[in-house]
């Protein structure tokens, strides 16, 4: 059975998330995490960047 409601709330952000990672520099990819800069500001990373993040913890 399908599921009509996944992805929706993509379509109310900017850029309907996407945009470059800031840590890996990865184009056009989804920004859905939030993690930290060198600095501790808050940013939105990709999925690749967030399991990095997670691991060095």
């Amino acid at each position: 059975m399908s599921k009509n409601k996944r992805g929706k709330a993509l379509y109310t952000t900017p850029s309907r998330a996407r945009g470059t990672c800031p840590i890996c520099g990865s184009t056009r990819i989804k920004l859905l995490y939030f993690g930290k800069g060198p600095e501790g500001e808050k940013l939105t990373v990709c999925k690749k960047c967030d399991g990095k993040q997670q691991q060095a913890v």
